[in-house]
């Protein structure tokens, strides 16, 4: 287990505990989430999350608490990964050259773009973007490749 996260967890907990009561409310949490999360929580929500980790069922979080639920990020971090993997995916497929063939190709770059309302890119074009991140050299993305565009 790695305890960096577990040390960090006072800090986290002062910030959340926005009136300084040593519990976290529904509410808190919620205002925590949205400034952190970028998008809109609902009271249902936040206090379906906290409920989860809500062991003396008094509806606000203590610190202990408020730990297990920092600790469950962890394995919410795993899950994140494999729905990046999913998104990435879905994405390559968007401009895969078929869709029993894995690769991007400079004419299905081109396509999608078009499709995409991007303005007329040629074929050279389209060729000169591949060739940045191709990187065994076969004049094509594969998914790694892709994924490696993607994230850089």
């Amino acid at each position: 287990m790695n305890s960096r996260p577990i040390m960090a967890v006072p800090s986290v907990f002062a910030a959340f505990d926005e009136d300084g009561d040593g519990k976290v409310s529904a509410s808190e949490l919620r205002r925590c989430m949205e400034a952190t999360l970028g998008e809109d929580v609902s009271e249902e929500e936040a206090a379906a999350v906290l409920a989860t980790v809500d062991v003396d069922g008094d509806g606000l979080l203590n610190q202990k608490e408020f730990s297990r639920l920092t600790a469950g990020a962890g394995a919410q971090e795993e899950d994140d990964a494999d729905v990046k993997r999913r998104c990435l995916r879905e994405a390559f497929g968007m401009y895969a050259s078929s869709p029993t063939e894995d690769t991007i190709t400079p004419a299905s770059l081109r396509r999608t773009l078009s499709r995409l309302g991007s303005h007329e890119l040629g074929v050279e074009e389209c060729r000169a973007m591949i060739c940045r991140f191709d990187l065994d050299g076969d004049g094509k993305l594969s998914f790694d490749e892709f994924r490696v565009m993607m994230m850089a």
